[in-house]
């Protein structure tokens, strides 16, 4: 359920807002057990060799991202060449019964043929049941892009709960397969600094995309990740406590609802 904030906490956020008005880069997420992060076209991740797939993916997320038209989707699936202990495989996946599922989706990667090549790689990769795939996640990827286009631009992290020993495993190459996804948005921009965390289950269950809205700090506490590493003590502390449904209205982008005619407003 979302968590209404007090009278004084909406003051005190409106004061740190106006000490740190802006944030040019929250930093990326911290890496759990040593994992390495690469860098791509649309994003950066860390890696996560034991599970084979990212600890997390971080990318911001521009309202001229989302009305992107340099690429188009590709579908073509690939190795991650530059894993230097080896990413899953086409082989992994096939006749698993699972999705490759997108961690950073290839709709987001329209500003860029070399993003949209990267995000089709195996190491942005995640098994996901299929109704789960084209279901909620997809429908909660295309409400960040709506936030992406209301606000002006995001910060995005994203990735699997990776919080247990043993996972069930795919392919030769034992690619696990979590029991649940997280999305982390941050809005940085004044005059509204604000997060908000989702965490959903790998699952043909029906789910309801405000009830896995939570704080960005229970987010943290379950994936023991910290998702914002150069957001001021104070202004964390924060905006990471706490949401309200106000700021994140559940709408989903599409070109149809949203030309980009229609999107007018400048930030």
């Amino acid at each position: 359920m979302f968590q209404a904030l007090t009278n004084s906490s909406c003051v005190l956020i409106l004061t740190l807002r106006l000490l740190f008005p802006a944030l040019d880069d929250p930093g990326l997420p911290s890496v759990p057990n040593g994992d390495e992060v690469y860098d791509y076209a649309g994003y950066s991740l860390a890696y996560n060799e034991r599970c084979e797939q990212a600890d997390w993916v971080s990318y911001e997320l521009t309202k001229e991202e989302v009305y992107g038209t340099e690429a188009t989707r590709t579908d073509k699936f690939e190795e991650d060449p530059s894993i230097k202990t080896g990413s899953a495989t086409p082989a992994d996946y096939r006749k698993s019964g699972f999705d490759r599922g997108h961690l950073a989706p290839a709709a987001d990667m329209k500003f860029s043929k070399q993003a949209m090549k990267d995000c089709f790689q195996f190491s942005n990769m995640s098994p996901q049941v299929p109704t789960f795939n084209r279901g909620v996640w997809g429908d909660l990827e295309a409400m960040v892009r709506y936030w992406a286009m209301d606000n002006g631009a995001v910060f995005v992290v994203t990735g699997p709960v990776l919080d247990k020993k043993d996972f069930p495993t795919i392919g030769s190459n034992k690619v696990a397969v979590p029991e649940r996804f997280y999305k982390v948005i941050l809005d940085y921009r004044k005059p509204s600094i604000k997060a908000i965390a989702f965490i959903l289950e790998n699952s043909d269950r029906q789910q309801n995309i405000a009830v896995a809205a939570c704080s960005v700090d229970e987010a943290e506490r379950i994936t023991g990740i910290d998702f914002f590493t150069q957001i001021p003590d104070e202004l964390e502390k924060e905006i990471e406590a706490s949401f309200v449904t106000e700021d994140w209205p559940l709408i989903q982008f599409s070109l149809a609802k949203f030309p980009p005619s229609q999107a007018t407003q400048e930030f």
